[in-house]
């Protein structure tokens, strides 16, 4: 990179930061605290939480079921509990295993980890005992953290490691501390940062296979949020309700972006759509975060369930994830406005592109474009890049790619960019489609065919609630098309195959349709397409 470019860059990432009134006047006293804080922890967790408690001691941080936190308050608590656990043998270069839902003990841990610079790794919380044991006898964490629901799928994990219990209605585990007692003796006192930045590890779905760790750094500069913030428009200091887990890549770097904005975060652990709603409402959130299965689930309320809530205050709803079909999108938009924003990434490559409430209005069913920074290319199985309208192979490259899955290995990548799994096609107007996974090519008769766009028609079908289109064995070809809808009303199958018939090509066609109750889905809302297969 030229002295050109860097220059292009610190520009653009200056002028967006002001934009969204992450920099702005403060007192001469409180710029300069900021600016040292800065210098010791880098662009991180830890730095969030202590600069935001300088500026705004007072301003809410956190608001979950147990009430609320100011800045100040949060940036203590993750002393205490960085304290607590280096008391307890927790220090640099650990890992941390967290199995929490959305609340202030998943906020306490990954910071006080960050401060530590020791690395948190965050389970699904779908995941059964054997995943988890799996799991952490792979990265061998020092300490367990989790809800207590939790505790029979831990306790295989749990022996001879510490075990911290971060939510619980009633007395913690025999033998495991409550998280808010070890807040409670630990010494608030400021934490020396340690040599290295830690990480944090966010697991794949295992929805292809075993759940694999993608270790990912700490960004070297604020390019990556002024890129996001650029396509994105969230604002400073507003409030912002994370629906989607944590856990996850999407919740997680939602939350970091809350951070950077000193904004906050409204909480709830488990996801009611008329509770988000509720809470939107009444914290005047101007953000919302959801994966699209929620957007479904809030639209399934109702007019009248909706309209109890005022949710006018939204300029954001971040959807990520899945896949949003296009029909799914242009309901919400026109029930909330034009304030829809999809984000396309994965846990690999963080992010690849995202789509606008303008993209969505011209182009249904696009995942966008790349923002600022990050550069997306399409391959066919050999290597060459594939023209606008070709289906190829997606890769990505931007500061916030995995470095390695953490049991060894990576995905596959051509000339820097990184595969994130999935095949798709750029339209006339450079934006990107999702066409499927490139593992989950169908191949019926001879002919390539690839379940989003099967899934997309019929999900245009009036009756049609969602669907998922899989392959299963055929002897006369090979592999044939069976489609998995839940219907918003009855429907001959016969209407949906001419449905399809009518729009795609004929070997598009399903076979079969089955009417289900509910399709299976992960915590990320991913649908289970291996469920499906064998069913």
């Amino acid at each position: 990179m030229n002295a050109r470019d860097s220059l292009s860059r610190k520009v653009f990432t200056a002028r967006t930061l002001v934009e969204r009134g992450v920099f702005r006047p403060a007192r001469p006293d409180r710029l300069v605290r900021t600016v040292l804080a800065l210098r010791r922890w880098g662009p991180t967790a830890a730095a969030g939480y202590e600069t935001s408690a300088i500026r705004y001691p007072d301003r809410a941080a956190v608001v979950d079921e147990l009430g609320s936190l100011s800045f100040a308050e949060v940036h203590r608590r993750t002393n205490a509990l960085a304290h607590a656990l280096a008391d307890r043998g927790v220090g640099e270069g650990d890992h941390v295993a967290v199995l929490c839902r959305n609340h202030r003990g998943m906020i306490d841990v990954t910071v006080a980890c960050s401060k530590l610079g020791a690395h948190a790794l965050y389970l699904n919380t779908m995941f059964s005992g054997p995943q988890i044991r799996d799991v952490c006898d792979r990265h061998e964490p020092k300490a367990i953290v989790y809800d207590e629901e939790f505790a029979d799928v831990v306790a295989p994990a749990r022996e001879g490691r510490l075990g911290v219990v971060a939510w619980t209605e009633g007395e913690a585990a025999p033998g495991d501390e409550r998280l808010e007692d070890l807040v409670a003796a630990g010494d608030p006192a400021a934490v020396r940062p340690s040599a290295r930045k830690g990480r944090v590890t966010i697991l794949t779905s295992g929805t292809t296979g075993s759940p694999k760790g993608a270790d990912r750094r700490q960004p070297e500069s604020l390019e990556p949020v002024a890129a996001l913030l650029d396509r994105i428009p969230y604002r400073a200091l507003e409030p912002v309700h994370v629906a989607a887990p944590m856990f996850h890549s999407w919740g997680y770097a939602n939350w970091m972006l809350a951070i950077s904005l000193s904004s906050t975060v409204v909480l709830r652990r488990r996801f009611d759509p008329e509770a988000c709603l509720a809470a939107v409402a009444r914290h005047r959130c101007t953000g919302l975060v959801v994966v699209p299965v929620m957007l479904q689930r809030i639209l399934e309320l109702g007019p009248e369930a909706l309209d109890r809530h005022d949710t006018s205050s939204l300029r954001v709803i971040a959807a990520s994830g899945s896949a949003l079909p296009g029909e799914l999108a242009l309901r919400v938009m026109d029930r909330f406005g034009d304030v829809l924003y999809n984000l396309y990434g994965s846990t690999e490559v963080a992010w690849a592109t995202i789509a606008t409430p303008q993209d969505l209005r011209a182009a249904p069913g696009t995942a966008g474009r790349p923002p600022r920074g990050t550069v997306v290319r399409l391959f066919d199985e050999e290597g060459r890049e594939v023209p606008p309208g070709r289906t190829g192979r997606i890769f990505v490259g931007n500061e916030m790619a995995m470095e390695g899955y953490t049991g060894g290995g990576h995905k596959q990548s051509i000339g820097g960019l990184l595969s994130s799994g999935d095949v798709g096609h750029v339209d006339a107007g450079g934006r990107l489609f999702i066409d499927g996974r490139d593992d989950e090519m169908i191949v019926s008769g001879g002919e390539n065919v690839f379940p989003r766009e099967v899934e997309d028609c019929l999900a245009d079908h009036e009756a049609v609630e969602e669907v998922a289109v899989v392959g299963v064995e055929d002897e006369r070809f090979g592999q044939r098309l069976r489609a998995f809808v839940v219907l918003r009303r009855d429907v001959d199958p016969d209407v949906l195959k001419a449905h399809v018939r009518a729009n795609l090509a004929a070997y598009k066609v399903p076979r079969d349709v089955v009417v289900l109750d509910e399709l299976p889905r992960n915590a990320t809302g991913k649908v289970l397409k291996r469920v499906l297969a064998a069913s």
